[in-house]
């Protein structure tokens, strides 16, 4: 639990890190429990990150979070990673323990599962086939997510083929890797579609998926939050599917990295959600 006469600290790492909204979202959980604490953004190039990590015990942060590009390489320098970090291969939580160690972790497979939960509270992953889109880091948390849910069967797709392939091998479960030529077609017959690629952000081309074959109640998510909806799930909505934007991905993420650096389990209200999403 967190000490009342300590002043509490923690971070969020990446470069670039100007358009994170983890400050404003830690920041306000602090401000919510009455605690004495900030949680600031620092933008660490890759070649910096080790020196950077190493200092959190020095300067008392109780740790950090971490974003693009960081994820994969703060693997090689944490003491300890857990289970689920390196069965997803990127770490985007750290914890300094009492002893000055690093513990890496990966929350983002939480915050996609419980940001669903959040609009869809009898969503099953075992529902149907679910398509992704993707084989990032992004994409990696969100299949981890899916198999956690008991998903029997997830359709995979990335541009580029063989990464596709090495997250199936990695991850040995009911994936079937689909050809990017084919995405077209993979998403027939399925409960759920998810974009976990970059293609829909600010600044990117929309993803280039044609929404006809896709049932009309399937469940379509993007976890990109910025912008707040892109075309994809605007897309999906005007056509009648349910939509979860990925604002919420981010929010529910928190959660356990809240738990793990202050003893405090915070909750993702309608307030904080309509407080970020009016930045966005």
């Amino acid at each position: 639990m967190a000490s009342a006469d300590r002043f509490l600290l923690a971070a969020v790492m990446g470069w670039p890190i100007s358009q994170s909204r983890s400050p404003m979202l830690h920041n306000f959980w602090f401000a919510q429990h009455g605690l004495a604490g900030s949680y600031v953004p620092l933008a660490i190039p890759p070649e910096r990150l080790e020196a950077a990590l190493r200092a959190l015990p020095s300067l008392n942060f109780s740790g950090c979070n971490l974003t693009i590009p960081l994820k994969q390489d703060a693997m090689r320098i944490v003491d300890e990673v857990d289970i689920t970090a390196k069965k997803i291969g990127a770490i985007s939580c750290v914890v300094v323990r009492k002893d000055g160690s690093l513990a890496g972790s990966n929350n983002d497979w939480y915050g996609f599962t419980y940001n669903i939960l959040d609009f869809v509270p009898d969503w099953r992953a075992d529902q149907g086939p679910v398509a992704v889109m993707g084989a990032g880091g992004g994409a990696r948390a969100v299949v981890y997510g899916l198999m956690e849910r008991g998903a029997k069967e997830i359709r995979l797709c990335n541009r580029t083929h063989a990464r596709a392939l090495t997250l199936a091998q990695e991850f040995d479960g009911p994936i079937h890797v689909i050809p990017w030529e084919q995405r077209h077609d993979t998403i027939e017959d399925c409960a759920m579609l998810v974009n976990a690629t970059s293609q829909g952000m600010i600044g990117q081309a929309a993803l280039d998926l044609r929404l006809d074959k896709l049932p009309k109640n399937a469940l379509v998510n993007d976890i990109i939050y910025i912008p707040r909806e892109t075309p994809l799930i605007e897309a999906a909505r005007i056509r009648g599917n349910r939509t979860v934007t990925g604002l919420g991905m981010l929010l529910h993420q928190g959660i356990p990295a809240w738990r793990a650096w202050f003893g405090i389990e915070p909750k993702v209200t309608a307030e904080l959600r309509a407080k970020i999403e009016a930045t966005i």
